[in-house]
């Protein structure tokens, strides 16, 4: 199962006209790698929960046959959260142990590695955890010695950098049926709050698999650009261009993501920006660390100035 049904907040406002996972990156919406990421592990039957812009992600993956899979969608009315979601397909997964990935990720985890640690340890639940190297704000994962999780922490301290390194969730998990048991029925849930502390309380086993690979989680503007800027130099590029953009030749662009049909005119300066769809830069324009939407998608504005058609938002410092 693909998790998609997020409002994508932190992303605002590029989810004004989609949900976070079909933010495109590198002119891929991100979750057709969450589906080619199951594709490759053996995973052909997939289930994507859906409730923002839900179109978005029906538009870009259809049925699946282009991936080679079968998708299923789940709609969500109203927002279920993790469990929530589960509980409104357990018909479809309780047949037989299940993945779950966030639909705002791209990573190389050995996906099969963790399927085989899960049912070798005969573990109710098996969360793919990484190291916090960096200490970012993501939740600390207690684990046991014997590889158990114990529970939910907050926020690790940057400034501690003499203690153990943190371990975070990936938003990748292995499943067995019996997590039903844990799951409430026809309401609003979290896994890690409402469900797998109660399962561990029982004494089940939650297994927190420490994994090795490449993971980017792109639920933030700043990581958003920043891994976008990274996959263009490692393909010998400086910015990611999408589909029938047009940069004249004295125009300046440098570090920034242009979504379809994007035209910067001679003279005009872009600099870490990200500018959203059929997005015009007239001559003579300067913008930096900034976000560029059509201002006729948006509908409330949170933050930022309208400017002619566009709304312009500032990429600002902010906690992520």
């Amino acid at each position: 199962m693909i998790l998609a049904a997020g409002f994508g907040t932190r992303l605002w406002p590029l989810t004004e006209d989609r949900t976070k996972p079909a933010v495109p990156f590198v002119n891929r919406p991100l979750v057709a790698y969450s589906v080619e990421y199951l594709k490759a592990a053996g995973i052909r039957d997939i289930v994507v929960n859906l409730h923002h812009q839900p179109e978005s992600i029906t538009s870009a993956l259809g049925d699946g046959s282009a991936f080679g899979v079968e998708l299923r969608y789940s709609l969500e009315h109203e927002i279920l959260g993790t469990g929530g979601a589960l509980d409104k397909v357990r018909a479809w997964l309780e047949g037989d142990d299940f993945v779950v990935v966030n639909g705002k990720i791209v990573t190389d985890i050995d996906l099969k590695h963790a399927i085989d640690v899960h049912r070798e340890r005969d573990a109710l639940a098996t969360l793919v955890l990484l190291p916090n190297g960096q200490r970012e704000r993501f939740s600390i994962v207690d684990v046991t010695g014997d590889g158990l999780v114990s529970g939910f922490g907050g926020f690790p301290d940057s400034d501690e950098v003499a203690a153990p390194v943190p371990l975070m969730f990936t938003g990748i998990q292995v499943m067995s049926p019996g997590i039903f048991d844990y799951i409430p029925r026809g309401r609003f849930s979290h896994t890690t709050t409402d469900v797998f502390p109660q399962a561990i309380a029982a004494g089940e086993r939650i297994v927190g698999h420490v994994a090795r690979g490449t993971w980017k989680e792109l639920s933030t503007i700043r990581r958003y650009l920043d891994e976008s800027i990274r996959a263009a130099r490692a393909a010998g590029g400086v910015n990611v261009v999408g589909e029938s953009c047009r940069i004249d030749p004295a125009a300046s662009v440098v570090d920034s993501v242009l979504w379809k049909g994007v035209r910067i005119d001679a003279g005009a300066v872009v600099e870490r920006c990200v500018v959203g769809d059929n997005v015009e830069v007239a001559a003579g324009e300067v913008f930096r660390n900034a976000v560029i939407v059509r201002a006729e998608i948006v509908r409330e504005i949170e933050r930022g100035r309208v400017e002619g058609d566009r709304l312009v938002a500032p990429i600002e410092p902010v906690l992520d």
